[in-house]
């Protein structure tokens, strides 16, 4: 058993003076009864007996210290024997009871993020399995009717084949949004940095979502007219992935006749700061902290009526971090929203 051992220990020392001392008093007392007292012979008795008794008595102590600390090692795994081997052995047992507390807090902390990680793994099962019932319920139920041909009327059985379809659309949609985000999460996304004009990104969405927003009597603009070009370093289609999804929350969750705006900020000469507000619903303070979160909703009721995988600002959330920048919500129940997210500029910007 190869052990480094310290050349003095507060334990042996006291232990070794005390028996020293007692042996002393021991030996003076015998050399007084029986003969006489010779204090030389005492002394290099004393000399002798102390450094001896020292000396096995650390052995001794570190050896059975030793074998008690390998088998507490062996039991809890904090150590590999090794490890142990290699490092001094001391009798105060403030060492092992480091590593003891260390090892118990470690633990515990384990413990709870494994019951954080099952409570999220129970409630995100949970979820799929209610986003995806919707849509395959409504499939089937439509589709079990043209099946039992009661049917005759091509109208009803092109109304029911469209519903139908949505509900495919819909499913494909939450699968789309499963596996962007797994592979966001996963680091299996690579980003395509390219410069372009986030301006003329904006614009796009925009037209693309022009008649939602007309349905609802919501305006989409820029907070100044005739914005020049603004480019960009990003992933220009994950980026537009960032645009539509905060374009489209903005109108879903939006009030009649009420604006969506969209405003630029240069923070730094390479950092701009990309704001989408609204002056719809809100959000409530207590929701803010966990609105990235996947499958999160505010109103289950609420948000399922509007539609959506659920998954839409935690994709949001994820694509702007995997470029190394930051997105920020502030809203106010009854005010509105806004959400924020900076972007790297281009040189050339």
């Amino acid at each position: 058993m190869a052990l480094k051992y310290r050349k003095s220990y507060r334990f042996a020392l006291k232990s070794t003076s005390l028996i020293t001392i007692f042996s002393i008093v021991i030996l003076l007392f015998l050399q007084y009864v029986f003969f006489e007292i010779n204090f030389f012979f005492t002394l290099v008795f004393a000399s002798l007996f102390f450094v001896f008794s020292f000396f096995v008595i650390q052995y001794r102590v570190e050896k059975f210290i030793y074998i008690g600390i390998e088998k507490i090692f062996k039991k809890v795994s904090i150590l590999d024997k090794s490890v142990l081997r290699s490092q001094p052995i001391t009798t105060d047992m403030q060492t092992l009871m480091n590593e003891i507390n260390k090892f118990a807090t470690d633990k515990k902390i384990e413990i709870e993020s494994l019951k954080v990680r099952e409570e999220y793994r129970r409630e995100f099962i949970g979820n799929v399995a209610h986003e995806l019932k919707t849509p395959l319920f409504t499939v089937q139920g439509y589709i079990s009717t043209l099946i039992d041909g009661e049917i005759e009327d091509k109208k009803i059985v092109e109304k029911y084949l469209k519903r139908a379809e949505n509900g495919v659309e819909r499913l494909i949609e939450i699968v789309d949004d499963l596996d962007m985000i797994t592979k966001l999460e996963s680091n299996e996304l690579k980003l395509d940095v390219t410069r372009f004009d986030i301006v003329e990104a904006f614009k796009d969405v925009f037209d693309m979502f022009e008649l939602k927003a007309e349905e609802k009597d919501i305006s989409l603009m820029f907070d100044k007219e005739n914005y020049r070009k603004i480019f960009v370093k990003a992933d220009k289609e994950k980026i537009s992935r960032v645009i539509i999804n905060l374009i489209e929350n903005s109108i879903k969750y939006g009030k009649p006749k009420g604006v969506t705006e969209v405003s630029f900020v240069n923070l730094t000469d390479n950092k701009l700061m990309v704001r989408v507000t609204d002056n719809g619903l809100g959000i409530d303070r207590k929701h803010i902290n966990r609105i990235f979160e996947r499958f999160y909703r505010i109103e289950s009721s609420r948000s399922r009526e509007v539609g959506g995988s659920g998954l839409g600002l935690s994709i949001v959330k994820h694509i702007i971090e995997a470029h190394d920048e930051h997105i920020y919500l502030e809203s106010k129940i009854g005010k509105g929203s806004e959400f924020s997210f900076t972007i790297q500029k281009s040189a050339l910007s």
